[in-house]
């Protein structure tokens, strides 16, 4: 398989994901995201992840339907934005809130590894690196 055709694959991957859990944020794992929100986001806690379960509804269709330039700044986008989103992990594992079946602070802290993942996934799929 040739490089770009898995690097299209694996951004329409992200993107699918991405819609997913907005559409999570919007509805039925409402409750787990809001166990992430820091206790100093000036937002209440219900607003944030419905604003950013909008967010990722919109990243993950612009990668899944744009190509090109345009794909590129979709990742770089989606990669901005799981760095934001990082405390929300951080926090949730400092104050041992339980979501998401990470109910252990072992669990929680293997989750913060995953990030820098999805960052390079967003980065690399794109093409942007």
């Amino acid at each position: 398989m040739k490089t770009t055709k898995l690097k299209d694959a694996a951004a329409m991957l992200l993107g699918a994901g991405l819609i997913f859990a907005g559409t999570g944020h919007l509805t039925f794992a409402r409750n787990d995201f809001q166990a992430q929100v820091p206790d100093w986001v000036p937002l209440s806690k219900d607003n944030t992840v419905v604003y950013s379960g909008i967010a990722e509804i919109a990243l993950g269709s612009s990668l899944l339907f744009t190509r090109g330039r345009k794909r590129k700044l979709a990742g770089k986008v989606a990669a901005a934005f799981f760095v934001a989103v990082f405390p929300g992990n951080v926090s949730q594992y400092l104050n041992g809130r339980d979501a998401f079946g990470l109910d252990s602070d072992n669990k929680r802290l293997a989750r913060l590894f995953f990030q820098p993942i999805l960052v390079y996934w967003a980065l690399k799929s794109t093409k942007v690196i």
